[in-house]
């Protein structure tokens, strides 16, 4: 028994040093990669330290203007606002737009909502205050 323990201790360390010989054997040298990242640098393909993008991009996002001027994006704007187009600002925008459509005006007027309330008092279709669904 011991034996055969010793066998799997022996056979898991043989394949765990092995698989450092195999990787190591594999991968570029230390002297490859600064070769290939100094001709990367002359060649202007490698991308700046830190969040910055590439030459290209910059070059790219640089070259793309609008078309219209300052002006006439405010008066586009002002436009919107007036005509409540505009979709509200910050991460709430879509709660305050569900909030805005559930309060919609209602299509009856005061008077016709009395009158209506008064109806179904009389036919006692009214629920007394606080009563929820078929709790009475």
């Amino acid at each position: 028994m011991t034996r055969n323990v010793l066998t799997v201790v022996a056979a898991a360390a043989l394949s765990v040093f092995a698989q450092g010989t195999f990787a190591q054997a594999s991968s570029p040298s230390r002297a490859d990669v600064k070769a290939e990242t100094k001709a990367a640098q002359k060649a202007g393909e490698l991308s700046p330290a830190g969040e910055g993008g590439t030459k290209k991009m910059e070059k790219a996002e640089k070259s793309s203007k609008s078309s219209k001027t300052r002006e006439q994006r405010k008066a586009e704007t002002k436009t919107a606002a007036k005509a409540g187009e505009l979709a509200p600002a910050g991460e709430a925008g879509a709660q305050k737009r569900e909030k805005a459509e559930k309060s919609s005006k209602s299509s009856l007027t005061r008077e016709e909502r009395k009158a209506q309330a008064k109806a179904d008092q009389k036919a006692g279709q009214m629920r007394p205050a606080g009563a929820a669904g078929d709790m009475e």
